[in-house]
């Protein structure tokens, strides 16, 4: 972990929201620890232990923390990542990315400005997990073009 932290824990401190289902609960716990450790504010939203819980209700709790201003940025965890993203992105302001790759990882930053970081537990290890977490909390959005698409996406979301 301390490898890593070298690498992008020296730059900003975020206040970032967390939440998982049953099949997260041991990364979500991983991913506070290592958080934490490079100084950032977490707001655990859980869920606790192994008994089957409904994914959409942590992906909500989240996804408003995000969406309010409380946290600055998000996490959710499930197995597939799929329900999570499903339900995160039904919340207004929202712009959760469910990646599975570095390259989703980094283009979800820089082309989409996600504030939601979505995590496929079931083939995540950790330590892949913390650099990934990292590298997209330290990409930068390029705006641009970026800015107008996202825009017309706020845009809808207003809509009456």
């Amino acid at each position: 972990m301390a490898d890593l932290c070298q690498i992008g824990c020296g730059g900003e401190v975020m206040r970032i929201a967390l939440g998982t289902d049953h099949r997260g609960v041991k990364l979500k716990d991983a991913l506070i620890g290592f958080l934490r450790e490079a100084g950032h504010e977490i707001i655990d939203r859980g869920s606790e232990g192994g008994e089957s819980v409904d994914y959409p209700l942590f992906a909500f709790s989240v996804a408003e923390a995000v969406a309010s201003g409380e946290a600055e940025r998000g996490v959710l965890i499930c197995g597939t990542g799929i329900g999570m993203s499903i339900a995160a992105n039904k919340v207004p302001g929202i712009r959760a990315a469910l990646v599975y790759d570095e390259s989703s990882l980094i283009l979800s930053r820089q082309h989409n400005d996600a504030n939601l970081l979505i995590l496929p537990g079931n083939w995540l290890e950790e330590e892949t997990a913390f650099a990934w977490l990292l590298r997209w909390i330290d990409t930068p959005f390029e705006g641009d073009r970026h800015a107008r698409r996202l825009q017309q996406v706020a845009d809808y979301e207003a809509r009456d």
